[in-house]
């Protein structure tokens, strides 16, 4: 399985506390103190320029394109990506020491942090202290703060809430109701600014796992039927109308329902909503993605197919409750 993580010097650019990831790459810290330390494990200590493009005519004669520029890293010169004239770089730096303050005050770790192709898409990862337990035998979800920014126009700096249950490492996406868990900003003139309002989300994390805690707990103690986990699964993979065949479909369903019912990691939450919920996120982060790595990471993590399956799965069960 491609992992797609950038490579220099026979070295994979990524940082990691705790168990080794990625097919064994990366570099391994104790604990890295400050955004900085963690950039320079990560080799996430470069930056980006916006330069306009040219086009070339009749093989010698250069012309610039209209509102069309390229962003370029410094230091290997590569072209990272083609945006337009609003478009302004975010450094690596900048959008990280946001985290600093927390890291401080012994509120959050850094826990891993990586380059993805060429320099174009980056994410960083810091682990909140403390657990949600979940249910009567207290399983573990790990609770997370995803920063995600990429440098060729593809999206923006997402910094949002992540729980990881520890058991099975399913990523629960979450949406919770009436409340922001997750905040976009454009790569403008403004981004900056935008920038210190994540602090809201940060300010809020501890008032939002409050909540996921609540919700998640009563998901557990939700009795569900055999007939209510086809019916909520059906929902969530409903029939492809233009179709000829729906076998894929019906492997799916039969793919989540089987790692409710049988799966012996999930036994503690088989007949609960929780199990229900979980089932589906351990299919789409282990089953249900794509063979490349970094591919799977966006999907689940950055707003691709995965992501949207676990949010209307966590929006279906929490309308449940």
């Amino acid at each position: 399985m491609a992992h797609n993580l950038e490579q220099r010097d026979g070295q994979a650019s990524m940082f990691f506390t705790g168990d080794v990831p990625w097919h064994q790459l990366g570099r391994h810290l104790n604990k890295p103190a400050t955004a900085a330390e963690a950039m320079e494990a990560a080799r996430l200590d470069y930056t980006v320029v916006k330069r306009p493009m040219k086009a070339i005519i009749n093989g010698r004669q250069y012309s610039d394109v209209p509102n069309a520029f390229a962003t370029v890293r410094t230091d290997t010169n590569q072209v990272l990506g083609v945006v337009g004239a609003r478009y302004e770089p975010v450094q690596n730096r900048d959008a990280f020491n946001f985290f600093d303050p927390l890291v401080d005050k012994d509120e959050a770790m850094y826990h891993t942090a990586g380059v993805l192709g060429r320099g174009e898409k980056i994410w960083l990862l810091a682990k909140l202290p403390d657990y949600i337990k979940v249910g009567k035998k207290n399983d573990p979800v790990e609770k997370f703060v995803l920063l995600y920014n990429s440098h060729d126009g593809s999206s923006h700096i997402r910094v949002k809430m992540t729980p990881i249950r520890v058991v099975c490492n399913n990523t629960l996406t979450a949406a919770l109701s009436g409340t922001e868990s997750e905040v976009r900003i454009k790569h403008t003139q403004s981004a900056q600014d935008r920038l210190q309002e994540a602090h809201q989300i940060l300010g809020l994390t501890n008032q939002l796992y409050k909540e996921l805690d609540y919700i998640f707990n009563r998901m557990a103690l939700r009795k569900v039927s055999s007939s209510q986990l086809i019916d909520y699964v059906k929902t969530l993979v409903p029939d492809n109308p233009i179709a000829e065949s729906n076998t894929r479909t019906e492997n799916t369903r039969n793919h989540i329902i089987g790692l409710h019912d049988t799966v012996q990691d999930a036994s503690m939450h088989r007949g609960n909503l929780f199990g229900a919920f979980n089932a589906v996120t351990e299919f789409v982060d282990h089953y249900g993605g794509s063979k490349d790595a970094s591919k799977q990471l966006r999907s689940i993590w950055f707003g691709g197919s995965g992501e949207q399956l676990k949010r209307k799965a966590y929006q279906l069960a929490e309308s449940m409750l």
